[in-house]
């Protein structure tokens, strides 16, 4: 695993505007594509969460999110840490379940497969439309590659994480936008709670159509907000 600097990633700073979370980036002020996924998300995934939200009650579903942001603030850090050789980076609070999980994805997803790094928690942005902060792109398993890092209660199937293979397709529109780069393959690295690694790997026309789909929820976005 090797660093090369190829893209020179600007740095940028976070504002909230109308409850949403915007980036300043190349004098733009332009929305997260978390949040843009998070507006624009089908009503079945809204109507599941708040099924779950009620089968298990406020106060709990509060706390179970709370408890899964903490982890994974502290499990990117451990990565962020591992990735840029700082491995003795320390963490504002030991979470002995996120180093566990963090070494999981290290040992099984990252070592021997990301043999290239071009940047670690790197902005991106897509003029006039959308931006983000990539957890890590690169060469991955031979091919240039957006990756991103989740946290999970319990494993999970391919068709449970859309939002997170589409986030990576639109980390890649920016990427390709901007650094004019052909990027058409996403990486999600995963652990749940009980150690179970998992990783999904999308590529070519597979990552194509996501990033197509990706795309109108872009303009979904746009749309809604429009008529606000």
């Amino acid at each position: 695993m090797k660093w090369n600097k190829k893209y020179n990633y600007p740095k940028s700073s976070r504002s909230i505007i109308n409850g949403m979370r915007y980036y300043s980036i190349d004098n733009e002020k332009l929305p997260s594509c978390t949040e843009i996924l998070e507006l624009t998300k089908p009503e079945k995934d809204k109507e599941a969460l708040r099924k779950w939200q009620a089968d298990v009650g406020k106060e709990e579903s509060q706390r179970i999110s709370n408890e899964a942001t903490s982890r994974g603030s502290a499990l990117h850090k451990i990565l962020e840490n591992f990735l840029t050789n700082r491995l003795n980076g320390d963490l504002l609070e030991k979470d002995d379940l996120a180093e566990k999980m963090a070494n999981e994805i290290i040992e099984h997803g990252i070592k021997e497969k990301f043999t290239e790094i071009y940047g670690v928690e790197a902005t991106l942005w897509y003029p006039q439309k959308f931006s983000g902060t990539c957890d890590a792109v690169g060469i991955y398993s031979g091919a240039e590659a957006i990756l991103d890092f989740k946290n999970s209660r319990s494993p999970k199937k391919k068709e449970w994480i859309t939002s997170y293979l589409l986030q990576v397709a639109l980390y890649s529109l920016a990427h390709n936008k901007v650094f004019n780069s052909n990027i058409t393959k996403g990486v999600i690295l995963m652990c749940s709670t009980d150690l179970t690694f998992q990783k999904f790997e999308v590529e070519g026309q597979e990552f194509i159509k996501l990033q197509e789909d990706a795309m109108k929820r872009v303009d979904l976005f746009y749309e809604m907000v429009s008529k606000r």
